[in-house]
């Protein structure tokens, strides 16, 4: 299990994100516009510095709903592979079968 802290430091960094999204998407747009001023160009960049820097979705990471745990995420389940095991053996996760030979 993944310390506490991790995890919500996580749920902040999921909730900043979706709070700056659109602001961000808005001034990457202008940033990026070959059309407009460069004065208006580096104001956009310029506001985007502002930003808080955990409102970039490269910032996120992905981690197992069940534990925390942050490697061995399979992104279909939301899980790890350990959690993903465990929940199968106990019969919890419809259509997985354990397999063995």
């Amino acid at each position: 299990m993944a310390k506490v802290s991790m995890m919500q430091r996580e749920y902040k960094r999921q909730r900043t994100v979706k709070k700056y999204a659109d602001k961000r998407a808005a001034l990457i747009v202008i940033s990026k516009d070959t059309n407009l001023k460069p004065e208006e160009r580096f104001k956009a960049r310029m506001d985007l510095a502002k930003l808080p820097r955990n409102g970039s979705k490269t910032r996120l990471k992905n981690r197992c709903e069940v534990t925390g745990r942050p490697r061995g995420y399979y992104r279909k389940l939301k899980m790890s592979r350990i959690a993903l095991r465990e929940l199968g053996s106990q019969g919890k996760i419809p259509g997985l079968v354990k397999s063995s030979w």
